[in-house]
């Protein structure tokens, strides 16, 4: 998602990071290196991770990893800009966030229309997906769920006017977000909905602080912490699959790169996402060796 800071927020916070990204990147030539970013949260590092180590042993070109950078529109501006390389990027965010359309549920329409789009604007290239969908996850508290019975987003309506919701900054300005969203279901909460980090959700969630997250469907401490995710159904979110997201100048300059990240394809589904961001998240292991672990069982 879907991760959430999958989207970017154009205010202030948004403007202040693209400034702190651009004063840290600026500057850093990285010549015979190819560069691989990530967004801020732990799906993203994981993946760049694994992107980066995958290029290193089936190519031998030294990769500079520059994590955390912040969200979708920080890594890309870094990576339109040229100082980064390569980062993984979701199709639905790409979609509605940088390309500003309406959102739809078609993965293959809306892959096609990135793929298009990123190469005519920004001279980029999608590669492709990882074979998972990080979407949003409207998630309550199993235990809640249990007791209204709540399965569905369309059940929140009937129950919102004595919920609190708490969402992540970007999920209440983007345009496949929370107004969408509120509008497509008719969700009124009690308050409006408290803007916090997405890493806090969670435990806000569990503990009792908040009633109602949006949350990425294949993070790995939605188990952990015995929550429910209610399943969309009025189809309200476009498709969020994952798939490095390349210069085209750096696919041209560094042979082999391309062939490289193609071995990824379709080899990550929902259920291993879950599980290795639940390693980092959950176990706290190092997101390195997971991703050493996860391509040398997966792509000896």
């Amino acid at each position: 998602m879907a991760g959430e800071v999958r989207g970017g927020r154009a205010d202030g916070r948004t403007v202040g990071l693209w400034v702190l990204a651009a004063g840290l990147l600026s500057g850093c030539g990285h010549h015979d290196r190819i560069v691989v970013g990530s967004k801020n949260f732990t799906e993203s590092d994981l993946l760049g991770e694994i992107v980066a180590q995958q290029i290193e042993r089936r190519t031998g070109l030294s990769v500079e990893r520059r994590f955390h950078l912040g969200g979708t529109f920080v890594c890309h501006q870094a990576i339109t800009s040229g100082r980064i390389d390569l980062y993984v990027e979701y199709t639905g965010t790409a979609y509605t966030a940088v390309l500003k359309h309406a959102p739809v549920v078609d993965r293959d329409s809306v892959y096609r229309t990135v793929a298009r789009d990123y190469l005519q604007r920004f001279d980029l290239v999608w590669g492709k997906p990882f074979g998972f969908n990080n979407t949003f996850a409207i998630t309550v508290r199993r235990r809640d769920a249990t007791r209204h019975g709540l399965t569905r987003i369309s059940d929140l309506a009937r129950l919102a006017p004595r919920l609190k919701a708490g969402f992540g900054y970007e999920f209440l300005e983007r345009a496949d977000g929370f107004r969408g969203l509120a509008s497509v279901y008719g969700l009124r909460f009690a308050s409006p909905p408290t803007a916090m980090d997405l890493g806090l959700t969670y435990r806000a969630l569990a503990d009792g602080k908040v009633d109602v997250i949006a949350g990425n469907s294949t993070d790995g401490q939605i188990e952990a912490l015995d929550l429910a995710v209610l399943e969309d159904d009025r189809h309200y979110f476009p498709p969020y699959e994952a798939a490095p997201v390349m210069r085209q100048a750096a696919i041209t300059r560094y042979s082999g790169v391309a062939a490289a990240l193609a071995q990824l394809a379709g080899r990550i589904s929902d259920a291993e996402m879950r599980r290795l961001n639940a390693l980092a998240d959950v176990e706290h292991r190092d997101i390195a060796t997971i991703a050493r672990d996860w391509l040398r069982a997966s792509l000896p």
